[in-house]
Order: C-alpha cells, then sequence, then structure tokens
C-alpha cells in the first residue's frame, strides 16, 4: 500500500476491510516467494549454462590450437618425407653408379691379367731387341746405352715396380734412342790409348779426331770398322766439332759418309 493514496473499496468498511487487506496479503505472499524462487532457480541455470558455454568454447578453442598444430606437424613431416625420398633416391643412384664402377673394375682385372699375360713376354722382347740394335748401331755412348739396358733388365725382376712402371721405363729408353738419331753431339773420349774428341752426328756419322789435330778418322759402317780419314775432311770434322759445342753457327760441310751402293 503506498502512503498518500487513497483506497476506496465500495460496500467495505472499518473491520471487514482491514480483514480482506489481511486476506489479500496472506494470499499474495506464498506466490511472490515461489516467484523469487523460480527465478533464482532459472538465473543459476542460466548461469550454469553460461559457464558450461564458456567450457565448451575454451575446449573448441583448445582442440581448434591442437588441431592448427596437428596440421603443421603434418605438413613438416610430409616435407621430411620428400627429403627423405629424395635422399633414398640420391642413394639408390650412388649404389646404381658404384654397382656399375664395381662391374667395370672387375672387367677391367680381367682384362689387366691377360693384357699382363701378354705385354710382360713383349717388354722383355723389347728389351732384347734394343740391346741387339746397340750392339750393331754406330758405337757411340756405348758404357751409358748398354748401362740403361742393365737398369730395365733388373726393372723388370724388381717386384715392388709395377708393369705400367716398368714398361714406361722401357719407352722412355726408346725415346732416348730415337731423340740419337736426331741431335748433334760433341763428346770426348780415348781411340787407341789416345784423348780424342769424338763427333755424332744423328746416327749418319760417327768421327773422331786427335787433340792435335794430326788425325781424324771415322767409323765405316759398311766395314764396321774405324778408318782413318784423309787430310781433306780434317777441317770439316773441326768444323762440325765447333757447331756440336755450339761455338758456330750451323752449316754445310763435306763429310765422309757412305752412299747408298756402298752401304748395300
Amino acid at each position: 500500500m503506498q502512503t498518500g493514496t487513497k483506497w476506496r473499496f465500495a460496500g467495505l468498511a472499518g473491520p471487514a476491510f482491514t480483514a480482506a487487506v489481511a486476506v489479500v496479503l496472506v494470499m499474495a505472499g506464498p506466490s511472490a516467494v515461489a516467484q523469487e524462487r523460480a527465478l533464482a532457480a532459472s538465473l543459476a541455470e542460466q548461469k550454469a549454462s553460461d559457464e558450461a558455454s564458456i567450457k565448451s568454447q575454451k575446449r573448441v578453442a583448445q582442440l581448434a590450437d591442437q588441431t592448427t598444430d596437428l596440421q603443421g606437424e603434418y605438413r613438416l613431416a610430409l616435407q621430411k618425407l620428400d627429403r627423405v625420398k629424395i635422399y633414398n633416391n640420391h642413394l639408390q643412384k650412388l649404389v646404381s653408379e658404384q654397382e656399375a664402377l664395381k662391374t667395370d673394375v672387375g672387367r677391367q682385372l680381367t682384362d689387366f691379367q691377360v693384357v699382363q699375360t701378354e705385354i710382360v713376354p713383349l717388354m722383355f722382347s723389347m728389351i732384347d731387341s734394343m740391346d741387339q740394335f746397340i750392339s750393331l748401331d754406330v758405337p757411340f755412348n756405348i758404357d751409358e746405352r748398354k748401362g740403361r739396358i742393365d737398369t730395365l733388365r733388373l726393372l723388370m725382376e724388381d717386384p715392388d715396380v709395377t708393369v705400367s712402371e716398368r714398361y714406361r721405363k722401357i719407352m722412355e729408353a726408346y725415346q732416348i734412342e730415337t731423340r740419337f738419331g736426331r741431335d748433334v753431339e760433341a763428346t770426348k773420349g780415348l781411340r787407341d790409348g789416345r784423348e780424342v774428341e769424338f763427333l755424332r752426328i744423328g746416327r749418319v756419322l760417327l768421327a773422331y779426331q786427335t787433340a792435335d789435330r794430326s788425325e781424324t778418322g771415322f767409323w765405316n759402317k759398311t766395314t764396321g770398322q774405324w778408318e782413318v780419314l784423309g787430310d781433306e775432311f780434317r777441317g770439316a770434322i773441326t768444323q762440325g766439332l765447333r757447331i756440336a759445342r755450339k761455338q758456330a753457327a750451323p752449316d754445310l760441310l763435306m763429310m765422309p759418309i757412305p752412299g747408298p751402293e756402298a752401304a748395300q
């Protein structure tokens, strides 16, 4: 009941009005309490629902984060798998190449054994041929050339020297002998106990001259002997020695070289 408000009830006055108000108040009291309780229960239920919704949202957010992390890990795993596949393919190629190389090496070893069986006798034959050639050749630098042959024979018996190294040394000796046919050389030596100077022009001419120029001679390939030359060749041999010693420029000289008919 609000203060200052005038209530008018028709037909009610006095004690009867007071009783009616009391009845209304008594009747209205329990209903308001029930409504308050229902409202409180509704509010509590709403609050619980809100809290559950918040928890659900947090769980959804957590699951979304976990899903994102798993997706990242999955993509990383795929990248690693791709790299592993590339690496495995690379290894497979290397293994295939090594297998091919292994097969090739095995074939080469087989071929090498066959070649070695054939080349060793060939090398002995090459040394014997060179030794025979030196014996039949113009007799110059005999000690040096024969010493090279002896070295090659020892090399063939040395187990520490490879076949390829032996062959290389033999070829070097052949190359040296080949150069002898193209160069000019002046060397000192002894001839019949006298000191002389030898002039070699390739394998075409081997001549000598004493220090006082009193005797000049040459190796006659036709007869296989030393022969004394006439005085008409003295100056040419002297000039040839100067050219070989690089004391004079190359020049045309008359030398005692047998012609083709005489050689035959």
